[in-house]
């Protein structure tokens, strides 16, 4: 079965580190471009980042910018997301999507794939 899923939320302090993964699972993520998204309660779902696989181009929301990277290190079937300084308003359940192609995925709908998220949750 063709799948996302992302793994490597949890509960971490201001100020802490985490690394999130986005797997595929049926498919090559390398043929895809890769979109983060978050959703925290009460609040607007809000694009994060996003690779184009093909040249490697990365793009990242003010809000994270300087804070959060998709590291140069992916496999075939993985896109990680590295957040590094977290807030508090970090605090989300993070989505990963994939689209055919090689334009950076920067809306939520007309994705082919959808994962069912991981949630992060920063403290004080």
């Amino acid at each position: 079965q063709l799948s996302l899923a992302e793994s490597g939320g949890g509960l971490v302090q201001s100020g802490e580190s985490l690394r999130l993964s986005c797997a595929a699972s049926g498919f090559r993520l390398d043929y895809y471009s890769v979109g983060w998204f978050r959703l925290a309660p009460g609040k607007e779902r809000e694009w994060v980042s996003c690779i184009n696989t093909r040249d490697g181009s990365r793009s990242y929301a003010d809000s994270v910018k300087g804070r959060f990277t998709i590291p140069a290190d992916n496999d075939k079937d993985t896109v990680r997301l590295q957040m590094d300084n977290l807030k508090l308003e970090d605090s989300a359940t993070y989505y990963c999507v994939a689209r055919f192609g090689y334009t950076c995925p920067t809306s939520w709908y007309g994705m082919d794939y959808y994962g069912k998220g991981t949630l992060v949750t920063v403290s004080s």
